[in-house]
């Protein structure tokens, strides 16, 4: 099996070195590099070819937000997980925004963030719906109405079953769990969450949640 090439993105060189050992026992994942500074990540990211870039959020000359819109903007742009020391972090939001495929606090257990760095290389966002509403929730504000006739608009793209496994998304299922429910296979769903991801410009599911909750298809329940 080929290892998960990881680049590490931190100010902190004390952070970088606690990362490198903790991520050097994992047999899978190889690091491939390091950078101090997101001013650094497109030049050490062009050097390396990583697969999954840990990204810190705060950092003192570029910062990890614009660093992941940089990045994802890319051909073939790696995959990126960003670190916060808060989990309800406006800056964590816009980072998904900008196309994150997730994010791990960093006084998370050393285990969960090895499996956050596999499920990430694998294509599955580092969120669980609990955490995905009360970040949605906290994205709220005065910019809600605007942002709501926004994403109604950018959905009506979408075709009626689309819209449903968008809605589906957007509560966290998984594709089992979305298949199950509207009675069709799990190729079926890839399929259909390839097409919304083409259609909208997103690059990941999590961008399709965040969407959803904009255009106000989520209740409190995320139902």
């Amino acid at each position: 099996m080929t290892a998960i090439r990881l680049l590490l993105v931190d100010d902190d060189p004390l952070v970088r070195a606690g990362l490198s050992l903790m991520m050097g026992g994992a047999d899978d994942i190889e690091i491939v590099g390091e950078a101090a500074d997101g001013g650094e990540v497109e030049a050490v990211v062009d050097r390396t070819r990583p697969d999954v870039v840990l990204m810190d959020i705060r950092m003192p000359s570029v910062d990890g937000l614009t660093a992941t819109e940089q990045l994802r903007g890319r051909k073939d742009a790696p995959q990126v997980v960003v670190l916060t020391t808060f989990h309800a972090d406006e800056q964590v939001l816009h980072a998904l925004r900008a196309g994150a495929a997730g994010f791990v606090l960093k006084d998370t257990p050393p285990a969960e963030i090895v499996d956050a760095v596999r499920r990430v290389a694998a294509g599955e966002p580092v969120l669980s719906p609990a955490v995905t509403r009360q970040l949605m929730r906290h994205a709220a504000g005065t910019a809600a109405d605007s942002r709501q006739a926004r994403a109604r608009e950018r959905l009506a793209a979408l075709n009626e079953r689309e819209r449903e496994v968008a809605v589906a998304v957007g509560r966290g299922l998984a594709n089992a769990q979305i298949a199950a429910e509207l009675f069709m296979s799990v190729a079926t769903v890839k399929t259909h969450v390839s097409r919304i991801l083409a259609k909208l410009g997103l690059n990941n599911r999590v961008q399709i949640a965040l969407l959803a909750y904009d255009a106000g298809l989520l209740d409190e329940d995320g139902h």
